[in-house]
C-alpha cells in the first residue's frame, strides 16, 4: 500500500510539473506581466494561444514585483497570470529572479553593494550589481527562492523553475568582506603560507606573503597581477557562483520534487566568466538553457555558428535536451529567426522561447524589439514565430528533440580560458574554430571537460588547453593508449594548475604521449624577415601530404620530434620547421599542431581522420547545407547559403512540412529547411 501511494504521488507530481513528453518541441516567448495589466494579459495570451505557443518564461528581473518590501510578498497578481496561462494551455518557466536584488535590500544591507577596485562602494544603478557571495544577500535570495518555489510547486501551469539569469554577467566586488572570503578560501586550499608561497611563485618580484592578512586582490582597475594569483582569485569567484546556483537548485528541488530546473546562465560573459561545467556535470540542472542571439543578417553564417557554439558550451555532455529559453526577436532579416530555430534543432534543442513578447517600454533594453510593438499590436516577427510553432507541431513526433551521436569530443577547460587571457589567442577562440570545422561537416560533436568525461569518443581535440593537471594527463594518456586519437594545438600544456609554466618538457605531463619536445616558439613575422621576405608578415606556407596550405599565425612552436613522425612542415622560412607531428602511443595516436587552431590546417586533417576512423556524419549534402538523420526514416536539411542547393536522394521521399513528393532529388531554396520521410 505504501509503495502504491508513493507511485501515485510521483505520477501526480509528474503531471503537475508540465508532463514533459519524450517527443515534443516547445515554441513560446519571454513575457513580463509586471509591465502591463490584466486587460493586456488577456489580450496577449489570446494572441500567444492563436500562434500555437506552448510555453512562456516569466519572473526574471522582477524580484521586487513579488517582494516589494522585506518579507512582504504580493503574489495575488501573479496568481492571476498563472491561472490564465493554465486556462490557455500554455506552460510556464518561472524564473527565480534573485538578480538584480531590490534596492530595499541594498539599502538595508550595504555590504551587498559592489565595491570597485579603488574601494568605492557603487550605487546599484545597473542590473547585476550585487556581491553574490555576501551572506546577507544569499540569505534573502534563498528565502525568496524558498517562498516562490513553495507557492507555485503544484500549479498546473508550471513547467520548470529557472535558476537565476545570466549568472556570468555583472561585476566582481573588491570589498573588505570579499577579501576576507578570498583569504578563507585560500586557507582551506593551501593550509600553510609555505604552500601558498610555493604555489604563487612568491619569490618572483619580491612578493612573498608573510601573513594571510597581507593578501589582496590580484587586480586593481585595469592592472592585472601575477598569473598564479589571478588563477586562484578566478577559481574562488567561480566557486562562489557555483555554490550559490547549487543552493538555489537544492531549494527548488526540495520544495518541488519532480519539477524541472533550467537556466539562462550565460556563464561565458567576459565580465564574470565562471566554470559552469561544475553545474552541468553535477546533474542537478535538469535542462541546460541559454540565449540564442546570432545577429540579424543572412549574408554570412558567422553569427549562426557563434550561437550554435554557445549552445554546445552550455550543454556539454548533458544527456537531456537543450532549452533555448531566450531566442532573438530583435531586428532581423525576414526568415532569419526561423532559420536559426531549425539550426538549433540539428544540435539537440527542444525549445525556442523568443526574447521578447513586447518591445520594451522601459529600462536598459527599452529599444529592443519584440513580437508585439509598444502599442500591443503584433508584427512580422510574431508571424515568423507562429510559423515556427506550426511547423514544429508537424514534425515533433518524428524523433525530436534530436539526440547527439557524437564521436568527436572538444575539450573545454575553464582554467585554460583564464590562463589564456595573457596569450595572443584565447582558449575559447581556438575551441570555436574546431567546433565550426566539425559542425560544418555535419559531424556531431560534444564539448567536454576532460576531468569529468569518460572520453567515449573516437577523436578528442584539445585546442589550446593550456592548463594540464595530473588527472587530465592520466585520462588522456589512458585514452590514447587504449586506442583513441587526440589532436592538440599550440598554447597547450604550458602551465600547471597554479598557472606556473612547466619546468619539464612541453607539452607538460604529456610530451611522451605526443612523442615530441616543444623547445620554444618563434614569432612568424621576424622569421619571415630572416628569410628575406618582408611582405608576408605572419603568413606561413605549409606542406601537408600533397597539399599546400597557407595560414597566418603570430607565432609557431619549435617542435623537436622524438618518437613522433612529422606529417606537415612550414616551408617558407629560413628552414623547414615541423608543424604537425603524429605519434603512435599504445593502440592510439597523438597528433600535435604547432600553431593555434586554424581552419585551413584542421580541414584536411579532420577529413583524413574522418575516413581512417570511420566517423559517422549526417546525410550527404552540399557544402552550406546542414543535415542530420533524425531517426532511421527522417532527415532534416537546412540550407544556410543564399543560393539554391540540389540534394541527391536515394529513391523517393515525402516532405513532412509541405506534403510534397520527391524522387531522386530535392531543390532547397536559400535559408530554407526541409524535413523528409524516406519511402
Amino acid at each position: 500500500m505504501k509503495i502504491q501511494k508513493t507511485i501515485i504521488a510521483m505520477l501526480t507530481m509528474y503531471l503537475l510539473s508540465g508532463s514533459i513528453k519524450a517527443q515534443e518541441l516547445y515554441v513560446g516567448t519571454n513575457y513580463h506581466p509586471h509591465d502591463s495589466n490584466p486587460i493586456q494579459w488577456q489580450k496577449d495570451i489570446e494572441l500567444m494561444k492563436a500562434a500555437g505557443f506552448k510555453v512562456v518564461r516569466m519572473g526574471h528581473l522582477a524580484w521586487d514585483s513579488y517582494e516589494p518590501t522585506e518579507g512582504h510578498f504580493t503574489f495575488a497578481w501573479f496568481d492571476q497570470v498563472m491561472d490564465i496561462m493554465n486556462k490557455a494551455g500554455i506552460k510556464v518557466i518561472l524564473d527565480i529572479a534573485v538578480r538584480p536584488a531590490p534596492l530595499w535590500l541594498h539599502h538595508k544591507y550595504p555590504g551587498i553593494d559592489i565595491t570597485d577596485a579603488s574601494g568605492n562602494r557603487l550605487y546599484a544603478n545597473h542590473r547585476y550589481m550585487e556581491d553574490i557571495g555576501d551572506p546577507d544577500y544569499q540569505r534573502h535570495a534563498l528565502r525568496y527562492a524558498y517562498t516562490i518555489t513553495k507557492r507555485y510547486a503544484h500549479h498546473p501551469a508550471l513547467l520548470a523553475f529557472g535558476i537565476d539569469n545570466e549568472s556570468g554577467d555583472g561585476q566582481f566586488s573588491f570589498s573588505e568582506p570579499a577579501r576576507q572570503r578570498f583569504i578563507s578560501w585560500l586557507k582551506k586550499k593551501y593550509f600553510s603560507l609555505d604552500a601558498l608561497n610555493k604555489a604563487w611563485a612568491s619569490q618572483r618580484w619580491s612578493r612573498r606573503v608573510a601573513d594571510f592578512e597581507e593578501i589582496g586582490f590580484p587586480m586593481s582597475s585595469s592592472i592585472q597581477g601575477p598569473p598564479e594569483r589571478v588563477m586562484d582569485w578566478r577559481l574562488f569567484e567561480s566557486d562562489e557562483i557555483n555554490q550559490f546556483l547549487t543552493s538555489l537548485m537544492d531549494k527548488a528541488h526540495a520544495n518541488a520534487p519532480g519539477v524541472l530546473t533550467t537556466t539562462n546562465a550565460w556563464y561565458f560573459s567576459a565580465k564574470k566568466y565562471f566554470d559552469y561545467s561544475q553545474v552541468t556535470y553535477s546533474g542537478k540542472m535538469d535542462r541546460n538553457g541559454g540565449g540564442f542571439y546570432p545577429g540579424s543578417s543572412l549574408k554570412n553564417n558567422t553569427g549562426l555558428y557563434k550561437g550554435l557554439f554557445e549552445m554546445a558550451k552550455m550543454q556539454l555532455e548533458s544527456k537531456t535536451p537543450y532549452w533555448g529559453v531566450e531566442f532573438t526577436t530583435m531586428t532581423a532579416v525576414p526568415n532569419s529567426i526561423r532559420r536559426s530555430a531549425y539550426a538549433t534543432l540539428l544540435f539537440g534543442n527542444q525549445m525556442v522561447c523568443g526574447w521578447t513578447w513586447q518591445s520594451m517600454p522601459g529600462g536598459e533594453e527599452q529599444y529592443l524589439e519584440g513580437m508585439s510593438d509598444w502599442d500591443g499590436l503584433t508584427n512580422r516577427k510574431y508571424e515568423e514565430y507562429k510559423t515556427i510553432a506550426q511547423e514544429f507541431k508537424k514534425i515533433e513526433k518524428y524523433g525530436f528533440p534530436y539526440k547527439n551521436k557524437a564521436e568527436i569530443g572538444l575539450a573545454f577547460s575553464f582554467p585554460s580560458q583564464i590562463a589564456s587571457y595573457a596569450y595572443p589567442e584565447q582558449h575559447d577562440d581556438q575551441l570555436k574554430t574546431c567546433f565550426d570545422q566539425v559542425a560544418g561537416r555535419n559531424i556531431d560533436s560534444k564539448i567536454l571537460n576532460i576531468e569529468q568525461s569518460d572520453l567515449h569518443y573516437k577523436l578528442l581535440i584539445m585546442p589550446g588547453v593550456a592548463v594540464i593537471d595530473s588527472l587530465t594527463a592520466e585520462k588522456v594518456r589512458k585514452y590514447v593508449k587504449d586506442g583513441g586519437t587526440v589532436i592538440m594545438t599550440s598554447y597547450s600544456g604550458l602551465v600547471d594548475t597554479h598557472n606556473q609554466v612547466f619546468a619539464t618538457t612541453h607539452p607538460g605531463l604529456l610530451s611522451d604521449v605526443f612523442g615530441i619536445r616543444v623547445a620554444s616558439y618563434e614569432e612568424t613575422a621576424y622569421m619571415n624577415e630572416i628569410a628575406r621576405d618582408t611582405t608576408t608578415g605572419n603568413q606561413l606556407k605549409i606542406q601537408y601530404n600533397n597539399q599546400k596550405i597557407q595560414v597566418t599565425s603570430p607565432r609557431f612552436d619549435v617542435i623537436q620530434p622524438k618518437e613522433a613522425k612529422v606529417i606537415a612542415n612550414i616551408t617558407n622560412l629560413n628552414q623547414d620547421y615541423p608543424l604537425i607531428t603524429s605519434n603512435h602511443y599504445g593502440k592510439g595516436t597523438a597528433i600535435y599542431i604547432g600553431i593555434p587552431a586554424r581552419e585551413n590546417v584542421l580541414a584536411p586533417l579532420i577529413d583524413d581522420l574522418s575516413k581512417s576512423l570511420f566517423l559517422k556524419s549526417g546525410p550527404a549534402a552540399p557544402q552550406g547545407v546542414l543535415a542530420r538523420f533524425i531517426d532511421g526514416k527522417h532527415i532534416l536539411y537546412l540550407n544556410i547559403t543564399n543560393q539554391d542547393q540540389k540534394i541527391d536522394l536515394k529513391g523517393e521521399a515525402k516532405s513532412i512540412l509541405t506534403g510534397k513528393d520527391y524522387k531522386g532529388q530535392l531543390l532547397l531554396k536559400p535559408n530554407e529547411p526541409e524535413f523528409i520521410e524516406i519511402n
